[in-house]
């Protein structure tokens, strides 16, 4: 008879569970003693703080949705009474609705960390993958999540977002009455979206586990992008960073808190407070912040693409809004291949950093054009600059980011790479491997 692997806990219980299944085994392997190098600072706290988000998440959507009613005649009425019936309920909901705020906050620090420090590039491809699809999984779920309290935002955000697949040639109106379940926003939209938003997250979670999971393959980057050489680059996960992730994680937390019990609406808006009225159509329609960059490249189509010289229309405006808000997504499955240079961290390479600060500035500039009206503009003295030019241009730079990479790889001259992690970290500062950064897989 196979007998299972010997265990040597203190704890008689715990040894006579791991001898029969070696999870705590499993724990301390992939959490304990996992080799981690030494040199990661606070960015890298991010990613457990976002899983703290997301159970935080999940559990308080779990009992928001005991007492909520997916119905487009009680849905409003049955938050109102979370918020002033139920015990703690408000509480409940503020965590809940700062959450996916502050989940966003976490996953965009996460984004862009592993942007700045090249962690798509290999071995980690599949990884940034991943991460990619948890960020679209996240995106799904949060809009779904904002038509639910059944609000004047919540339905015409509804009505605004589902009509664009009707620009897609040919299925884009058979998308539209599978979103809508029928010829409008309705009921049947109501109860999809319930749906759909209490079991995206779990499927968010699943896809969670296949992200740690790649990354104890192939290790984690750090802010050198130099791989560890040996003992003296890495220290185990635990205590070191499990104490470091500590520390992040209650500091964030605490930020959030005071959110949740001084400012809970500040990320809300006024007119979900009042019910959908589908006769009434509010002035200015906007997403939640974290779309709104999103928001703005779609708006920022405002011409038709046709072939010069012929006026034959290759793409309409509508239809070109929706591939640009899209291809600002997807353009990020492609990203590890984008890049071409050898080297990872954006601290040896000077015109890939300028590229991603004009990135950053564009990435905020658009969030703050997603959230002005469409005519609005810039007062410059006597000059008046629309802000649809203004978010035409951040289009153009956040495009011009990714599309360039392959041609700064090219005439990039990266800094000297230091010879190991511990180099730095221990002293004798970042001496050089060489006169010229070497590939990533001998780096």
């Amino acid at each position: 008879m196979a007998h299972g692997p010997s265990s040597s806990f203190k704890n008689p219980v715990v040894n006579w569970l791991d001898q029969r299944l070696p999870i705590f085994t499993m724990i301390q392997k992939e959490y304990g003693v996992f080799p981690t190098p030494r040199n990661f600072n606070y960015f890298w706290n991010f990613g457990a703080i976002a899983m703290i988000m997301l159970v935080t998440m999940i559990v308080s959507g779990i009992v928001l949705a005991m007492h909520y009613t997916p119905n487009t005649n009680l849905a409003f009425n049955s938050v109102e009474r979370i918020m002033r019936d139920v015990n703690f309920g408000w509480l409940i909901r503020y965590i809940h609705m700062n959450g996916a705020s502050f989940f966003f906050i976490a996953v965009y620090i996460h984004i862009f960390r592993g942007l700045y420090y090249g962690s798509y590039k290999k071995p980690r491809e599949l990884l940034w993958i991943i991460g990619v699809v948890i960020f679209l999984l996240m995106m799904a779920t949060a809009f779904m999540g904002y038509v639910l309290p059944w609000g004047q935002m919540s339905f015409w955000g509804a009505t605004v977002i589902t009509n664009l697949f009707s620009a897609l040639p040919l299925v884009g109106q058979d998308i539209v009455t599978l979103l809508w379940g029928g010829f409008s926003v309705d009921n049947p939209t109501l109860n999809r979206f319930f749906a759909l938003h209490y079991l995206l997250p779990f499927v968010i979670a699943a896809v969670v586990f296949l992200h740690v999971a790649a990354l104890h393959i192939t290790g984690s980057n750090n802010p050198l992008g130099v791989e560890p050489k040996g003992p003296q680059d890495t220290l185990p996960f635990h205590p070191y960073y499990t104490v470091k992730d500590s520390f992040g994680t209650v500091v964030y937390l605490a930020i959030f808190a005071a959110f949740v019990f001084y400012a809970p609406n500040f990320f809300g808006e006024p007119d979900n407070y009042i019910q959908a009225n589908p006769m009434v159509t509010p002035p200015h329609i906007v997403p939640e912040w974290y779309f709104l960059p999103y928001y703005a490249i779609l708006r920022s189509i405002t011409f038709d693409i046709s072939i010069p010289f012929t006026g034959l229309k290759l793409i309409e405006a509508k239809l070109g809004g929706v591939i640009a808000m899209f291809g600002s997504i997807a353009i990020l499955f492609i990203l590890p291949w984008l890049d071409t240079s050898p080297v990872r961290s954006a601290r040896f390479r000077p015109i890939f950093k300028k590229g991603i600060l004009a990135f950053l500035v564009a990435f905020f500039l658009l969030m703050y054009v997603g959230a002005q009206t469409a005519d609005a503009a810039w007062h410059l003295g006597g000059l008046e600059i629309p802000l649809v030019y203004v978010g035409q241009f951040a289009t153009l730079v956040y495009f011009g980011f990714f599309l360039s990479l392959p041609f700064v790889g090219l005439i990039e001259k990266p800094l000297p790479l230091p010879a190991s992690i511990a180099k730095p970290v221990l002293g004798g500062g970042a001496s050089a491997a060489g006169a010229t950064a070497k590939p990533m897989e001998k780096a």
